[in-house]
């Protein structure tokens, strides 16, 4: 395995690992989605050039596309969570009282 692998893989675990263990923010949890999709995106964008395959070049825009429809989603519930509840902590939020 080689060192950018490595950094890859790396990165897309301590992105999860943040986003198990400090779920104190929503703006936290949705940094760390980002840095899972850009982990992702790079990853994705290398594997065509390591392989020489142009068939596969299109998946790294479409993973960019659906990272950023993620990010807006994020934002807007981030949003509306801080005007309903009044801050953006995610023990306020509970799924059955909503």
């Amino acid at each position: 395995m080689s060192l950018m692998h490595l950094s890859f893989y790396t990165t897309f675990a301590l992105s999860g690992l943040g986003l198990a263990f400090h779920r104190t923010h929503l703006i936290s949890a949705l940094l760390c989605l980002e840095s899972m999709m850009l982990s992702m995106y790079l990853a994705l964008s290398i594997w065509p050039i390591e392989n020489q395959a142009t068939s596969f070049t299109l998946m790294p825009v479409l993973m960019l596309a659906f990272s950023a429809c993620e990010a807006g989603t994020g934002l807007a519930m981030l949003v509306a969570s801080t005007r309903t509840h009044g801050s953006d902590h995610l023990h306020n939020l509970n799924l059955l009282q909503c």
